[in-house]
């Protein structure tokens, strides 16, 4: 149960980091959304940051938990994520209107709770 809740915690981050990117960044630029200003590119490499980020963290934590599910649970690993969940919260309230994000950042931080809460029974 505990393997699943992982691979759920840090699948969630990873394909939400991925459409994140597909949703805010390549699709509006495929759509023309925004006109070229210095406005649109701090707007395009916010979003393409938090969401690669997102992305590249969950993957990494992925493989850890596939290698090892032990260390996904060790109390750095999941000190770790919940500063990373921390940061990426602090950016979505700064710096984007939509609630979304928001939403993605909290369901990943409770399910690294719950499976850090669970890995240790």
């Amino acid at each position: 149960m505990t393997k699943h809740l992982v691979y759920v915690a840090y699948g969630w981050l990873t394909c939400t980091g991925v459409l994140h990117f597909a949703i805010d960044v390549i699709s509006q630029h495929v759509r023309g959304k925004r006109t070229p200003s210095p406005e649109t590119t701090l707007y395009y490499g916010l979003h393409s940051a938090f969401a690669i980020g997102q992305v590249l963290f969950g993957l990494l934590v992925l493989w850890l938990a596939w290698r090892n599910r032990e260390i996904a649970t060790a109390t750095p690993v999941v000190a770790l994520s919940l500063v990373a969940a921390a940061g990426w919260l602090a950016i979505t309230v700064r710096f984007m209107e939509y609630w979304e994000p928001k939403f993605n950042v909290i369901v990943f931080a409770a399910l690294v709770v719950i499976a850090a809460l669970f890995g240790r029974r």
